[in-house]
């Protein structure tokens, strides 16, 4: 009986330390939240809006509806969101739908808010630079805690879904491309929709940054008759993983060992350098690796964005 009720006491403290490691971590994801939305929200009312450029997305067609109809980007942002937090919480469930709703709130608040203090600079090339980086990093985020902030980050969310080798910054560039090609009719202003423009090629790229990490490298094939030495001096010299891999020569018929090897790019020059000294005549393929998991790199069971 003693050694029962010792088992199952120990099976509750297990239940409740996993119970307040779910509530740690989701606190933490709403703070996360919370922060992100007020950068988010001074990139639109401080930067973006007052400039009249339309980054695309929800925020960009608020910032258009804003100038046709006065009345406030936030509050637009979040109407136009309504029927698309529906269709999210039919597909993600309500607790994904919660924190999106949350972030989506925060965010339309904070845009009103900061509008109110006036543009940080009249200049659209400042303030391109300036929005598109904040967003990028407030969306990124958001997305890292398990939530978007409404709109299109839920479309693309659901097209990730169906097409996982696009990454998410990429589907904003396609979807936000629209949006930005609307405001240089709504504005009749080639000029601002071209630092709109600008706005979404940097949130493209620093969002894949901050969601995926600067963890290119390079990939190497080298095909040589004595494979040894380089290979020994690759995992001396540069202590890194290779590879041998079986090849033939379609005219020769030779089987040949491939050398693979993945490098980070920093050292990437050294390992050619190893090849020149060895073997200058070694038939040698250096291409750009841009996700690699495993040891030394990322996690493959990390969860993608």
């Amino acid at each position: 009986m003693a050694a029962g009720h010792t088992g199952n006491s120990e099976q509750e403290k297990e239940i409740r330390y996993e119970a307040q490691k779910t509530l740690r971590r989701r606190v933490q994801d709403y703070l996360v939240i919370t922060a992100a939305s007020i950068v988010y929200g001074a990139a639109v009312g401080l930067f973006l809006e007052p400039n009249q450029l339309a980054p695309g997305g929800v925020t960009g067609i608020s910032i258009i509806l804003n100038r046709l109809t006065g009345l406030q980007t936030g509050t637009l942002m979040f109407l136009i969101n309504i029927p698309i937090l529906a269709v999210g919480a039919w597909k993600f469930g309500w607790q994904f739908i919660l924190s999106t709703i949350y972030s989506t709130a925060l965010t339309s608040y904070f845009t009103n808010r900061m509008a109110l203090l006036g543009p940080v600079t009249a200049d659209p090339l400042p303030a391109a630079l300036a929005g598109g980086a904040m967003m990028a990093v407030a969306l990124g985020l958001v997305f890292k805690s398990g939530a978007t902030t409404g709109g299109t980050d839920i479309i693309v969310k659901l097209l990730r879904l169906k097409f996982p080798q696009l990454k998410t910054g990429s589907l904003f560039l396609a979807t936000d491309a629209v949006v930005v090609t609307c405001s240089a009719l709504a504005f009749g202003n080639i000029d601002k929709a071209l630092y709109a423009g600008l706005v979404v090629l940097i949130n493209s790229m620093l969002l894949d940054i901050v969601l995926y990490g600067r963890d290119g490298a390079k990939l190497l094939f080298i095909i040589s008759d004595d494979p040894e030495k380089i290979v020994s001096r690759l995992l001396e010299e540069l202590e890194v993983g290779v590879t041998y891999l079986s090849g033939t020569g379609a005219y020769s018929g030779r089987e040949k060992r491939v050398i693979m090897c993945v490098i980070k790019k920093q050292y990437a020059y050294k390992a050619e350098e190893i090849v020149r000294q060895e073997e200058p005549l070694a038939f040698t393929i250096v291409t750009g690796a841009t996700e690699i998991f495993g040891e030394g790199y990322k996690s493959l069971f990390s969860e993608k964005v």
